[in-house]
């Protein structure tokens, strides 16, 4: 009778086990992952639409709702920008306000695109890229949207030169969503004096108009180190390094946006944050020089009215299906 009650409770407990497993939900590779919580941007603005890339960071409100973050560049929504004058108290101000621009993501199955999810975002933190760090901080109006988020590699050392990373962004747009490629570092602390004296760090990975915004990774651990902006040409590319988003994010009280470990703060306190400093009055010499670092690095993909359309002709047509290679 004991041989028999054994045998029962070990069946009974391998049934179990192989139960667990069943419901134990697999951990995701690297690369499932960094298509998880990788997005395209798409901003509509009065005059131009433009796209570029995106990755979330998701967090839990004081209520218990997924709240998805998205960083991105922020030349990627610069034309989603507007000022206007009003009276305060008494005093002429500038406001700041910012259309919603459209986080996008593709769903895949079995091997093809089966549709697409978007979601209007709201501004959060927006930091310029001639006088700021490029930046911008947005919010998908839509409460638990997504359950995956990036992690970001903080207070780490500096990644040494030929480390393998990885980037994951939208190539020329949409249409080239979510494209991954690899590279490695190449260069710490490029200057560009024609913009500004801050700090980019340099990668081979390749990149298009369009992958603006988007996440650079170690290959080891998928762990963000840098957000891709600007480059002169598919593999010579710029990335504000995570220990400058760090900066910006202590300077202005929101490493809440970086680190799962400080607290989420409430709606209230959020309204209450700018979304950026008051504008100064722009220096002739200045806009010269940033008209002088666009030249240089280009590095977005803006789409204009016919009349106005700067784009390569490429990207101005249908593409052309590829001819077989004829022999010389």
């Amino acid at each position: 009778m004991k041989t028999l009650a054994t045998i029962l409770l070990g069946v009974a407990l391998t049934s179990a086990s192989l139960g667990d497993d069943k419901n134990k939900k697999e951990k995701p590779s690297i690369a499932d992952h960094l298509q998880n919580v990788s997005v395209t941007i798409r901003s509509e603005g009065d005059f131009s639409t433009g796209e570029g890339s995106g990755v979330i960071f998701t967090r839990k409100d004081e209520k218990g709702n997924l709240v998805n973050l998205v960083w991105t560049a922020a030349h990627v929504v610069d034309n989603l920008r507007k000022e206007r004058k009003a009276v305060v108290g008494g005093t002429s101000k500038t406001i700041v306000e910012f259309k919603d621009p459209m986080v996008m993501k593709e769903i895949r199955q079995n091997g093809r695109t089966v549709g697409r999810l978007q979601m209007d975002a709201e501004v959060l933190k927006y930091s310029d890229a001639k006088d700021g760090h490029d930046l911008a901080l947005l919010r998908i109006r839509k409460f638990n949207f997504v359950d995956d988020t990036v992690v970001f590699h903080l207070g780490g050392d500096i990644p040494k030169l030929g480390t393998d990373l990885l980037h994951v962004g939208s190539l020329l747009g949409s249409a080239g969503a979510n494209s991954m490629t690899d590279g490695i570092y190449s260069q710490h602390g490029r200057i560009l004096k024609q913009i500004n004296k801050r700090i980019f760090d340099q990668t081979t990975c390749t990149a298009f108009p369009g992958s603006s915004g988007g996440g650079v990774y170690l290959k080891t651990d998928a762990k963000y180190i840098g957000m891709l902006v600007r480059g002169a040409g598919e593999g010579f590319n710029l990335i504000v390094p995570v220990r400058r988003m760090e900066d910006y994010c202590q300077e202005h009280k929101i490493m809440w946006a970086l680190d799962a470990k400080v607290k989420m703060p409430s709606e209230e306190e959020l309204k209450k944050m700018p979304t950026e400093n008051t504008p100064k009055e722009v220096k002739e010499e200045e806009e010269e020089g940033e008209e002088a670092g666009k030249k240089m690095f280009p590095f977005r993909l803006r789409v204009y009215p016919k009349h106005l359309d700067n784009r390569p002709d490429f990207l101005k047509t249908e593409p052309k299906p590829f001819k077989t290679m004829e022999k010389h």
